[in-house]
């Protein structure tokens, strides 16, 4: 246990990254938050960590290898490149 996705994310078209995140969240049953210049997912997961997306910024979450859950971040995660710039690394 202990596999961790790690993230750095520049998002230009904030309003409308939000705006996709909340229906692909909704639509996949996640709870689905904003706060600040943050959006926030919690799945149902067990051991899986919320993934937080900062406008800017770097970020980190737990999932253990979880699926769907890890697979499922990934997607959400590359899809910022729709939106800006985003990297990603995990260990």
């Amino acid at each position: 246990m202990g596999h961790t996705l790690y993230y750095y994310t520049d998002i230009e078209r904030w309003e409308e990254f939000k705006g996709f995140l909340k229906r692909v969240s909704e639509g996949l049953g996640y709870v689905f938050f904003e706060k600040g210049e943050s959006v926030f997912i919690l799945p149902e997961c067990l051991s899986v960590e919320p993934l937080e997306i900062r406008k800017k910024g770097r970020g980190l979450t737990k999932t253990n290898l979880v699926e769907p859950c890890h697979s499922i971040y990934l997607l959400i995660l590359h899809s910022v490149s729709s939106f800006g710039s985003v990297s990603v690394w995990e260990d």
